[in-house]
């Protein structure tokens, strides 16, 4: 317990944890501003900082950022976050009849409950999954590698084919740079920039943050917020006793879908919404101003921000954007999240830990103190905002490495990120590219190496091959679903 205090008091860990939730609740207060985008729009910041510091800041964003966008879904009707979207329909009612301030309060305390239950889950889960790692070779950090491109099966959404295409994309910016094997010059075309390759920060600053902002600038103004109505009201022990159920519930739905790659704090949200009105005696108010209908939701979403990390710790499976973007906050530190990131930076994992629960009981003062702030921002022009956004970006990369080449490489991306919304593509097959691209391709050419051109060692390797397995199961899983939608469509399209 001293060597906890001392590491809370002599690091920097206190202060991001505190400075995450603030950016986190208010970047989630803007609408359209995703937990995944406020967390790039601090990658870059982090290249100076201290490792520690550097992943709690970034984890308690992506903490703050799941509560901050129940504000504006509260107070004006359009929800911060996609996973705010259930919020919106109990909230909004509550405010409607003059009950903003304890539908603030709901969606505050639900959140630190299943933040609080979320941590317990991944303090309790990440350290037995890694356990195995002592035991990887090349081969099974090369089936791992597959096992986390087999989730962009399931994070394609209503196109396979546009998924896999998005994911083959990754894999060829992940293979620009010099071969890690024969020292080759690959698809650098003569530029010395290009030699080690693109970063992955300028790939989701780029496809996160910019292609989300020139999107924005098309879409019309969001409505006011009334700043009479911003205020926290603590909940009374009767409604605690009330709202404790759908919090217990929304805990688990958050913890079970956390560890799901691809469900995401969205699917949560709503699915803890459906199953707190199965179970609450009082199914009729829902959609009319029930407090379950914030409770559940909340705690699922705020749950799935640190459930999520489980996958992404233990094995370097980022399962959701804001995940990934975390990914890309430990490996601009040179930690490289999965098997041996235990054994060889312990240190970092119980210093997130430490950060992490800290932001939990972090969230409280500052969901009371920051509303004016939020009302404040909601309440600024659109276009002058975005601007502002834009060029905290700009700068922010310029300042990685004072690269004009990398400010142009992050536009391009946020070019090819615009078109892929156009065309309904989606991103995080890409970002998985190219996250687990090198390590995918230089592992299964160092096992064959070892083994002298023997394909047989991926499957003579016992955690090689339940890892393929595994992905085979996700891949299958994934292809069914997708041709059971198939028919569903076909058949509501013949018999409308």
């Amino acid at each position: 317990m001293e060597a906890l205090l001392a590491t809370l008091f002599t690091t920097p860990i206190v202060p991001a944890a505190v400075a995450g939730v603030i950016w986190g609740v208010l970047g989630g207060a803007l609408p359209g501003i995703s937990p995944s985008i406020t967390m790039a729009l601090l990658l870059p910041f982090t290249y100076g900082m201290d490792p520690s510091a550097a992943v709690v800041l970034l984890g308690s964003t992506y903490y703050g950022a799941e509560y901050g966008g129940s504000i504006p879904a509260i107070l004006i009707r359009t929800p911060g976050t996609n996973s705010a979207a259930a919020t919106l329909l109990d909230g909004y009612a509550m405010n409607q009849q003059g009950r903003a301030g304890e539908a603030l309060g709901i969606s505050l305390f639900s959140g630190v409950v299943g933040g609080i239950v979320g941590l317990m889950m991944l303090v309790l889960l990440t350290k037995p999954l890694s356990q195995v790692a002592l035991a990887f070779q090349p081969s099974s950090y090369f089936a791992l590698g597959m096992l986390g491109l087999s989730v962009i099966a399931s994070l394609s959404g209503d196109s396979l084919i546009k998924g896999l295409m998005a994911g083959v994309m990754g894999l060829m910016v992940a293979s620009i740079g010099t071969d890690p094997v024969t020292g080759m010059n690959r698809f650098t075309f003569d530029s010395p920039e290009l030699l080690s390759g693109i970063p992955p920060i300028l790939v989701m600053v780029g496809l996160y943050a910019v292609a989300e902002l020139m999107t924005k600038s098309g879409e019309s103004q969001w409505a006011k917020a009334d700043r009479a109505q911003a205020r926290v009201v603590f909940p009374s022990p009767s409604m605690w006793r009330r709202i404790a159920p759908a919090q217990l519930i929304g805990s688990i739905v958050g913890l079970i879908e956390g560890v799901t790659p691809g469900a995401g704090g969205t699917v949560a949200s709503f699915l803890a919404y459906n199953e707190a009105r199965r179970w609450s005696s009082r199914k009729e108010e829902f959609g009319h101003g029930s407090p379950e209908g914030i409770a559940a939701p909340e705690a699922a979403n705020t749950a799935t921000s640190k459930t999520a990390l489980i996958p992404m710790l233990s094995l370097g499976i980022p399962g959701s954007n804001s995940a990934a973007v975390l990914l890309g906050g430990f490996l601009i530190q040179g930690l490289i999240p999965g098997p041996m990131l235990f054994v060889q930076h312990g240190e970092v994992v119980t210093d997130l830990y430490l950060g992490l629960a800290v932001s939990v009981f972090a969230l409280i003062p500052v969901g009371y103190l920051i509303m004016p702030p939020c009302i404040w921002l909601v309440n600024r022009p659109q276009p002058y905002l975005m601007a502002f956004i834009f060029a905290l970006v700009l700068s922010g990369v310029y300042a990685i490495e004072n690269s004009l080449f990398q400010v142009g490489l992050t536009l391009a991306f946020g070019a090819v990120g615009f078109a892929m919304r156009y065309l309904r593509m989606p991103v995080l097959p890409m970002v998985l590219g190219v996250v687990l691209g090198f390590m995918v391709e230089s592992n299964f050419r160092r096992a064959l190496v070892l083994s002298d051109g023997d394909v047989t060692v991926f499957l003579s390797d016992p955690i090689s091959a339940g890892l393929l397995i595994v992905a085979a199961g996700f891949l299958i899983s994934a292809l069914v679903r997708h041709w059971k939608d198939g028919r569903s469509h076909t058949a509501r399209e013949a018999h409308p």
